[in-house]
């Protein structure tokens, strides 16, 4: 093959790579086989790699999150077994927000105009409260308000108002959520 092929170009410094194969290492001897319960084990390891982390986090070991080092999660945050979280570009899970089973958070894509192909990332953001429900996916620079539910194997493509229920592919407003009570932010 010719080695001036833009494909064969990394997409990723060698630093990176480095540091994603001993995640993967740790994530596969110590982080998947953990016991369910230990959840602040696994915060622990997450820590080591670079997560900001707030209290009480429940991260279920069988959830699968790309880089460490590009996740901060508010108190209280809940990512689910199956879920995936690629995160290539900072993913911020705000207070009390949940990523329910199989849901995708996708930070990334290629430019598929580009004879390179490279890669594109962008942030996604949770509110406080959000939830992201089982084998939904939300795409790269996407946010969800405070509050805002994305339905069922739904895809979000655009930002999500706060307090509002939003389901289809794409996904679309089908309805408000009521505030939660136990909710202290305003809007």
């Amino acid at each position: 093959m010719d080695q001036k092929d833009a494909y064969l170009n990394p997409s990723f410094s060698f630093s990176n790579r480095l540091r994603r194969m001993l995640w993967a290492i740790t994530y596969s001897l110590l982080f998947k086989p953990s016991p369910r319960v230990c959840h602040a084990w696994r915060a622990w390891l997450l820590q080591l790699f670079g997560s900001e982390l707030g209290s009480n986090c429940h991260i279920y070991s069988n959830c699968q999150i790309w880089a460490p080092w590009n996740l901060v999660c508010g108190d209280v945050v809940a990512i689910a077994d199956g879920a995936i979280i690629y995160n290539p570009a900072l993913i911020s899970l705000g207070s009390h927000s949940v990523v329910s089973q199989e849901a995708y958070l996708c930070g990334a894509t290629h430019d598929f105009n580009d004879a390179a192909f490279p890669l594109l990332s962008a942030t996604i953001s949770l509110g406080a409260y959000s939830w992201v429900c089982a084998r939904a996916t939300v795409l790269m620079g996407v946010t969800l308000g405070e509050g805002a539910v994305l339905g069922l194997g739904s895809i979000a493509t655009k930002d999500l108002a706060p307090w509002t229920l939003y389901a289809g592919m794409p996904a679309k407003k089908i309805g408000d959520r009521a505030r939660n009570e136990n909710s202290h932010h305003e809007n």
